[in-house]
């Protein structure tokens, strides 16, 4: 199977970038709801609808749901790609219906989405609300599970570009997680398949981005709704789309995303994952914070009458300004960089830092500056 080629035969064109609506999906909904797949099961805070897409007719139930955290959208593009393999009339689609049944919750937190927010309109994380459900959107999610009654859990994300694959100084483009069950991090039935799983899309993704994709941190939180469910018996698979270099608007990341979303398919539909693969699930390195997106080395700064060298880092916030987002770098870190990468480095080569104030660089400044006059930095980079 050439998943390049699957991938740019159905992307979902109508929907790109990090800002992702209710308003960007529904007109896709409606548009593939050729045989009343698509129905509203709840409401949000805000009183946006919660749509539900369920379509095969396969034995092996799949529930999937993206956007849980409103401001990572990366999933939900991968997702709707997937879907459109589905309604391609393919010999892979035809065998994937016929095989499985899905069940996708496409942006669990509308408000989110719109807010450009982690948590709900309540303010509240949903990723840690699946014990005491206090929120609408957390009802939903639980009550869909129970009636759906699913094989496998998808809980996908978005993760920061602070991540990186170990120590290695590549990015985390794709992690993967099998959430644990109990506080000792045991694998159970459950897990293991979740493991071999992951296994096998890690192996299939290293082929394309070798070196870069990490492991979650497995620790146990029963809040979580990926230990909820593990608990509880369902093999469930958590993703994290993550950076890869150059791509802030994640068009890139999305399609490794694809690309493990049907590699996940075929390998179930092959039934490979009763092998036993903890040792190569536990040999993909973890995830560590150890980016930033602007590095600058070397920096000569006139401290109170002294000058000395430094370095300092910079870092992207995504602020929402009039329905877009804007990527706007501030000053992160100061001095010690020890042990951490960045996106762009920039050796300074001992030039003079200035920008237009005490000529020192401050955290959370904008990284608007100059080095010795000649180069002008203007939101992190250089400006010609």
């Amino acid at each position: 199977m050439n998943l390049e080629q699957l991938f740019l035969d159905n992307k979902e064109k109508t929907i790109e970038g990090r800002y992702l609506t209710l308003e960007s999906i529904e007109p896709i909904l409606k548009r593939i709801n050729t045989d009343n797949q698509l129905s509203v099961i709840g409401k949000s805070v805000q009183g946006r609808p919660i749509y539900k897409y369920v379509i095969g007719a396969g034995k092996t139930k799949i529930y999937l749901w993206s956007q849980m955290h409103g401001n990572e959208s990366t999933t939900t593009k991968a997702l709707f790609d997937f879907l459109n393999v589905l309604h391609s009339g393919s010999d892979l689609a035809k065998e994937l219906l016929s095989s499985f049944t899905f069940c996708c919750l496409p942006i669990l937190n509308p408000d989110g989405a719109t807010l450009y927010t982690r948590a709900n309109a309540n303010e509240i994380d949903l990723n840690r609300d699946s014990q005491d459900l206090t929120q609408p959107e957390s009802k939903v999610l639980r009550a869909v599970f129970e009636e759906f009654k699913p094989d496998f859990c998808y809980n996908l994300h978005d993760q920061r570009t602070i991540f990186g694959v170990a120590d290695t100084g590549k990015p985390a483009t794709v992690s993967f997680l099998a959430p644990s069950y109990n506080e000792e991090r045991e694998i159970n039935d459950s897990r293991q398949k979740a493991i071999n799983l992951i296994a096998g899309m890690n192996a299939v993704l290293q082929e394309f981005i070798p070196g870069q994709i990490g492991r979650f941190d497995d620790s146990f939180n029963i809040n979580c709704i990926g230990d909820t469910f593990q608990y509880l018996g369902v093999p469930t698979i958590l993703f994290e789309a993550g950076h890869f270099p150059g791509d802030y608007q994640r068009e890139v990341t999305r399609k490794y995303v694809f690309m493990a979303l049907v590699s996940s398919f075929t390998i179930l539909n092959e039934n490979v994952i009763e092998i036993n693969r903890t040792e190569d699930y536990l040999n993909i390195p973890q995830n560590k914070v150890v980016f930033y997106d602007f590095i600058y080395k070397k920096v000569k700064i006139n401290y109170d009458g002294i000058e000395k060298i430094t370095n300092f880092a910079a870092q992207y916030k995504e602020e929402l300004v009039d329905g877009k987002i804007n990527f706007n770098a501030y000053v992160a870190r100061l001095d010690d960089l020890e042990g951490f990468f960045g996106h762009e480095v920039y050796d300074a080569q001992g030039a003079l830092y200035e920008d237009g104030g005490e000529n020192v660089p401050k955290l959370d400044q904008k990284a608007n500056f100059s080095l010795d006059k000649k180069l002008n930095f203007v939101n992190g980079l250089i400006k010609n």
